[in-house]
């Protein structure tokens, strides 16, 4: 069964801080059939809510709520409320993941997370970025993570999880298949670079070079083909991009469209 398209608007923040109901338009236009909020831009929640559904989009989840901490969930359940969404999310940045110990840590606030949530009805899924994926004596430091939290759903982000090439997103999708319940998709270069040293202020800080969806490395059909079936939209998320960024939408919505990779509006 084929996926609907979506974006993740981190993708769009630089015109978001602009001009917020304009791209959504934008977005709507190209035919984008869901979109995944990053921050809501002085718009509140509810009235978001709503004006996507006006577009005919939906919201198909959240990276705002992010979930941080299990003492200060209340106002995370309240604005998933808002939005009409059952999953939560969190994630983790690299210092959560640089060795034994942090990594035990990240999956402890997991776990609190996940009683506060499951209490309240509803479940959590985790983000991923390329450093869940390096190893520690050989080890992923997912599987580490996730032998101690084992109840987290996955958000995968296919491009992250080959740490910038040094695994296989194929293989990885297969993996953790089971407990996927989210896709993001980027394209790019897969290649292992030395200077990519984490996030500065909230944006990761690297040389890859991230393209249009089609663009790059990634062996997307195949990777189309392992979704599970409950995934239901694959959500385009392009941190940055070599081309301008409502142009990299449109190609990688053209891309995906045209193939038969995922269903959109148009």
């Amino acid at each position: 069964m084929s996926k609907k398209i979506a974006v993740q608007l981190y993708s769009v923040r630089e015109y978001a801080k602009k001009d917020f109901i304009s791209v959504l338009k934008k977005i709507a236009d190209i035919g984008y059939t869901a979109v995944e909020p990053a921050g809501f831009w002085n718009i509140r929640p509810s009235e978001f809510k709503k004006i996507v559904t006006d577009l005919g989009m939906e919201v198909c989840s959240s990276h705002s709520p992010w979930a941080r901490n299990p003492n200060m969930l209340g106002e995370v359940m309240d604005l998933a409320d808002d939005l009409d969404i059952k999953t939560i999310i969190c994630g983790y940045g690299r210092d959560d993941f640089k060795d034994l110990d942090s990594i035990k840590v990240a999956a402890e606030n997991t776990c609190a997370m996940l009683e506060v949530l499951k209490r309240n009805g509803y479940s959590l899924m985790q983000h991923n970025h390329y450093w869940e994926f390096e190893r520690i004596d050989g080890k992923l430091k997912y599987d580490i993570y996730r032998e101690l939290c084992p109840d987290v759903k996955l958000q995968l982000d296919c491009y992250w999880s080959t740490n910038k090439g040094t695994e296989n997103a194929v293989e990885m999708l297969k993996k953790y298949a089971d407990d996927v319940v989210s896709i993001h998709m980027k394209d790019g270069v897969c290649k292992q670079i030395a200077s990519v040293d984490g996030m500065k202020n909230g944006i990761l800080d690297c040389k890859i070079d991230l393209l249009p969806l089609g663009s790059g490395d990634l062996p997307i059909p195949e990777l189309v083909a392992n979704i599970p079936d409950r995934v239901g939209h694959i959500i385009v998320e392009l941190d940055y991009c070599n081309v301008e960024m409502l142009e990299a939408l449109k190609r990688s919505y053209e891309y995906m469209t045209s193939n038969g990779l995922a269903t959109g509006n148009k």
